[in-house]
């Protein structure tokens, strides 16, 4: 048993060529994979995780926090393009991982994407109830909105004393999900259309908020721009983490981070991905280039219009920010705000749609592999779909979102996919050593200095979400390899090949 085994880049491309019955369609062109990287961008993670990193992290200076993720998410970037490029096949990081540093790095890497995918998708769907209930607010009033307890988790609450309430489950997550769930079984190209509808509304609301929010913003909201060092204390959730300076910055950083998720997306598709050697690049560098303008624009308009402080307080902008600092610091565009709210519920459901997407598809590569169960592997007869495989992380992404706060899921998903980017870049270093003369339509420039600063930046990052989030990845980690020596091992392709 050798459990750093390698797949050789042959093999790989001999995965990429196979076409017919048991493989994947080949439909999607440069402006679909640019349309679906958008789509996996632009969503809860800016609409929902700006706020969040201004209250809890940075102040006004998330904006710098969104730079501090672009840099590392470009540098990350160049690397994936590089890889999806050379090897166009199912499986992202995980396939990569599996050429470069062998079968249990490629092992530790598919487990680690779990945390990207299928929570990044449990994220979002948390903040489509949220942005549900404020519309259902705004046209019927609240008399009608969701029960609280039906839209939260039972570790998240509100009031207190005898006007407390807690969560029981979050139905409304649950519903998208599995709404979704029924188009992705449907097929890749019904999936593509319907991203590239909502990502045009999605980036035209963001165009939107920018564009007339700016007249609004006040001087004062953004003084200090970057606050003086401190501990922010959440009493609801009785966390401490560091405010302002660097540390805040950085920690804002590594929140803000799960707003750029969704580029890396675009390499699970490469091989239903028509000339994957030319459209590889452009999907990825090109969706991360646009969203990073939007970003940076967006948190500065929004910190400017609303104090941070807001951000903080569950009865004010804690959740829906968006919509909130247009109702309370637009005047005169309150029906912009339910416009807004309606876009962003479907700009959030491309984000899960994409988010399930590639989660199906790195299992479909690691099934391939025998390390995970044929069954997720398993193709549908019409759709030539992986429909028992979408199915099975529909119940697991719908437990977590239903079950557990935003917060948590949010968190852990940046910091699964900070790890995975490092290992990414550390490929391209290692495949540049050992396969010199290999192919690389696109190269990832300056190596091994683009790789290195990668992983700084990552690394930092992932320093700036803290210890508790730093122990969650490990005992995430401790659960995967258990999993890989108890039964990947045993069935692993690669092993059995060279018995």
């Amino acid at each position: 048993m050798n459990v750093f085994a390698r797949k050789t880049l042959e093999d790989l491309n001999q995965e990429a060529r196979a076409e017919g019955q048991g493989t994947l369609k080949r439909h999607l062109g440069p402006v679909n994979l640019v349309l679906l990287g958008i789509g996996a961008i632009i969503g809860a993670g800016l609409f929902v995780r700006t706020a969040a990193a201004a209250a809890e992290h940075a102040g006004p200076s998330v904006t710098l926090s969104f730079i501090v993720a672009a840099i590392g998410c470009a540098l990350a970037g160049m690397c994936y393009a590089e890889f999806s490029a050379m090897t166009p096949v199912s499986g992202s990081a995980y396939t990569y991982s599996y050429a470069t540093m062998g079968e249990l790095f490629a092992w530790i890497i598919g487990w680690d994407l779990v945390l990207e995918y299928a929570l990044g998708a449990a994220t979002v769907a948390i903040a489509w109830s949220q942005y549900l209930n404020k519309l259902i607010e705004s046209f019927l009033g609240k008399a009608y909105v969701i029960p609280y307890q039906f839209c939260h988790s039972p570790f998240e609450s509100i009031g207190e004393g005898a006007d407390k309430v807690t969560g029981i489950i979050n139905l409304p997550a649950i519903v998208i999900l599995f709404l979704l769930t029924i188009v992705l079984v449907r097929g890749i190209k019904e999936s593509a259309l319907l991203n590239a509808i909502v990502v045009s509304v999605k980036v035209l609301i963001v165009i939107l908020f920018i564009a007339l929010g700016w007249q609004f913003i006040q001087p004062a909201n953004h003084t200090p721009f970057i606050p003086d060092a401190t501990v922010y204390t959440d009493a609801v959730k009785q966390t401490e983490r560091n405010f302002g300076g660097l540390w805040g910055v950085l920690g804002g950083a590594g929140v803000v981070f799960f707003a750029f998720i969704g580029f890396d997306a675009v390499s699970t598709v490469a091989q239903e991905t028509k000339k994957p050697e030319r459209d590889m690049p452009i999907g990825i560098l090109g969706s991360l280039l646009i969203c990073t303008v939007l970003y940076i624009l967006f948190s500065w308009v929004l910190t400017g219009i609303a104090p941070y402080e807001d951000f903080r307080d569950p009865t004010k902008g804690k959740e829906a920010s968006v919509a909130y600092a247009i109702e309370t610091y637009m005047p005169g565009y309150g029906a912009l705000s339910k416009f807004i709210t309606v876009a962003i519920l479907f700009g959030f459901s491309s984000v899960i749609l994409v988010m399930l997407l590639g989660q199906s598809r790195v299992f479909y590569s690691m099934s391939r592999d025998g390390l995970v169960p044929k069954i997720f592997s398993d193709l549908h007869p019409v759709h030539q779909t992986p429909s028992k495989s979408n199915w099975i992380f529909f119940v697991f992404v719908a437990l977590f979102a239903a079950f557990i706060p935003d917060s948590v899921v949010g968190d852990m998903t940046s910091i699964g996919t900070l790890f995975a980017f490092a290992l990414v870049s550390i490929g391209i270093i290692i495949m540049r050593k050992s396969d010199p003369d290999a192919p690389r339509p696109f190269r990832t420039p300056l190596v091994p200095l683009v790789p290195i600063l990668a992983v700084v930046v990552c690394g930092a990052m992932i320093a700036g979400l803290g210890k508790e989030n730093w122990a969650r990845l490990g005992v995430w980690l401790a659960i995967g390899l258990v999993i890989y020596f108890a039964y990947g091992v045993r069935h692993s392709r690669v092993q059995l090949n060279r018995q």
